[in-house]
C-alpha cells in the first residue's frame, strides 16, 4: 500500500511538472512567467533534481516514504517556529497534553539509574490503590527490565489501554526481597491546576498548562481554598506556563471577568476570525488577583495576563512573557498523522497584539534569592535587654529563633513573595 502512495505522489509530482512545463510558451531565451496561481515551475524542477540526485548518489539507500516525508517536514518547518509536521507518535503525544488524559498507572517517576524511581503515586489512581508509594524502585516493568531503557522508553511501556495489567517488580525499603505488585491501568486524569493557602486567607492558583478541562479544573480549586477559610486575595501563578488550548485560556479568564471581550483572532481565511467574551457568572468575585507571568509564560498565559491587563483585573507582576501571539490548528491527516498549522493571531481586547513582544507586566519583579543581613550585626531591641520588663498585654514574647512564615517564602520565591505583600496591600487599601 505504501509502495503504491509513494509511486502516487512521485506520478502527480511528474505530472505537475509536466503540465507545468506543457503550458509555458515555448521561449528559449526565459523562463515563463508565474502567478500566485499556477505551480512554481523552476521549484518543481529543482524539488524533482534534488530527489533524483539523493536517491541516485547518497552514500546509503534511502526509502523513498522517508525522503517525501522529509520534505513534507521541512515545508512546514520553513513558515515558523509553530508549525509543524506531526507523526502518529507525535500527533498521540500532543492529545494526551492538551486532554489531559490517557491510559497508563498513575504514578509520577524519575530516572535513578539503572531503575525508575516513583516521586509519587497519584491520588485515586491503580498505582495507589494496588500499593505503590513514593519512593519505591521499579526494577522490571512486566518481562522487561528497567536497566538500560530510557525514562521515555519506561513510560511508553506504563502506558496502554485501560483494563490491560501490568506486573511491576518493585524494590522497597524495610523490605527483605522485591516486591511483584499487579496494577491494572486505566484512563488517568493529569490536573493542570493546583492550588495551596499561602496563609490565612491569601490562596495561590498554579496552572502548569492550559488544557481542555483547565477552566472547571480552576473552579474546582478556587472552592477548595474557599473551604480553608474566607479569602482575602488571590495569586495567579502562569510563570513557565507554555500555553496550551485556546478555549481553555477564555475559561480561566472567565473565572476572574463577568463582561466584555478576553480575546480576538485574525487569521486569512474567514473561519480563523473569531470573538471570545465572557460571561456574566465569575466564580471569583472582584478578589483582590495578582497574575505571575515571566519569561516562560507564553501562549495561552499571555492570553489570560493581557486579559485580565486590559480589564484591570488583576495586577501582573514579574518579568515580559514569551511573547507568542499565534494560534495552531490541528489538521488531521491520514494514518493518524496531522499538520500544526499557524492559523491566525491572537490580539487582547484593547487590540494589542503580544507576537514577538509579549505582555510587559505592570510591576517588574526579577528573579531573586534573598539574602537575610548578619544576625550578629542586628539592632539590639528592648527584649534583648537583661532583666526587661514582660509585655504587660498577656502576649507572649516572640520566639527568637524561629523564622517567620514569609521569610521561608522570600528565600525560596521572591517573586512570590512580593505578590503575597502586594494581595496585603490591597487588602489594607479596600478596608479603610
Amino acid at each position: 500500500m505504501k509502495t503504491a502512495v509513494i509511486e502516487v505522489l512521485k506520478k502527480s509530482l511528474l505530472a505537475a511538472t509536466v503540465t507545468a512545463l506543457c503550458s509555458a510558451p515555448l521561449q528559449a531565451a526565459e523562463e515563463p512567467k508565474e502567478s500566485a496561481d499556477t505551480l512554481p515551475l523552476t521549484e518543481l524542477r529543482l524539488f524533482s533534481e534534488v530527489f533524483e540526485r539523493i536517491k541516485k548518489a547518497y552514500v546509503e539507500p534511502v526509502d523513498d516514504a522517508k525522503l517525501l516525508e522529509d520534505a513534507v517536514r521541512g515545508m512546514l518547518a520553513g513558515l515558523d517556529p509553530h508549525s509543524s509536521y506531526l507523526d502518529a507518535d507525535d500527533f498521540e503525544s500532543l492529545q494526551v497534553h492538551t486532554s489531559g488524559e490517557f491510559g497508563g498507572l498513575g504514578i509520577e517517576v524519575s530516572l535513578q539509574e539503572p531503575y525508575i524511581r516513583v516521586v509519587t503515586p497519584i491520588d485515586d489512581t491503580p498505582a495507589q490503590k494496588a500499593g505503590v508509594k513514593a519512593g519505591d524502585l521499579i526494577t522490571r516493568l512486566g518481562d522487561t527490565p528497567v536497566s538500560g531503557l530510557s525514562l521515555d522508553e519506561a513510560v511508553n511501556i506504563m502506558r496502554g489501554k485501560p483494563g490491560e495489567p501490568i506486573v511491576l517488580t518493585i524494590i522497597r525499603d524495610g523490605e527483605d526481597k522485591p516486591l511483584k505488585i499487579k496494577v491494572v491501568r486505566d484512563i488517568i486524569h493529569v490536573s493542570s491546576v493546583k492550588s495551596r493557602m499561602l496563609e490565612e486567607g491569601y490562596g495561590y492558583l498554579r496552572i502548569t498548562q492550559f488544557q481542555v478541562a483547565s477552566g472547571n479544573e480552576m473552579i474546582k480549586q478556587l472552592n477548595k481554598l474557599r473551604e480553608k477559610g474566607e479569602l482575602n486575595g488571590l495569586v495567579l501563578d502562569l510563570r513557565n506556563n507554555p500555553g496550551g488550548v485556546l478555549q481553555a485560556a477564555v475559561d480561566v479568564s472567565d473565572v476572574f471577568i463577568d463582561s466584555g471581550l478576553i480575546v480576538y483572532t485574525e487569521g486569512r481565511i474567514p473561519n480563523t476570525d473569531s470573538r471570545f467574551s465572557a460571561t456574566s457568572e465569575t466564580e471569583a468575585g472582584d478578589l483582590p488577583l495578582v497574575v505571575l507571568i515571566n519569561g516562560g509564560s507564553a501562549s495561552a498565559s499571555e492570553i489570560v495576563a493581557g486579559a485580565l491587563q486590559d480589564h484591570k483585573r488583576a495586577v501582573v507582576m514579574g518579568t515580559d512573557s514569551f511573547g507568542k501571539g499565534s494560534v495552531q490548528t490541528v489538521l488531521p491527516l491520514a494514518d493518524k498523522r496531522a499538520v500544526k498549522l499557524t492559523t491566525a493571531r491572537y490580539y487582547t481586547p484593547n487590540g494589542r497584539s503580544i507576537q514577538a513582544q509579549g505582555i510587559v507586566p505592570d510591576i517588574r519583579v526579577e528573579e531573586a534569592e534573598l539574602q537575610l543581613a548578619d544576625e550578629q550585626n542586628h539592632l539590639v531591641k528592648e527584649a534583648d535587654l537583661s532583666g526587661h520588663l514582660e509585655n504587660g498585654n498577656g502576649v507572649a514574647e516572640a520566639d527568637a529563633a524561629a523564622e517567620p512564615a514569609e521569610v521561608n517564602l522570600a528565600r525560596s520565591d521572591y517573586q512570590l513573595y512580593e505578590a503575597l505583600n502586594l494581595l496585603k496591600a490591597l487588602r489594607i487599601v479596600r478596608s479603610n
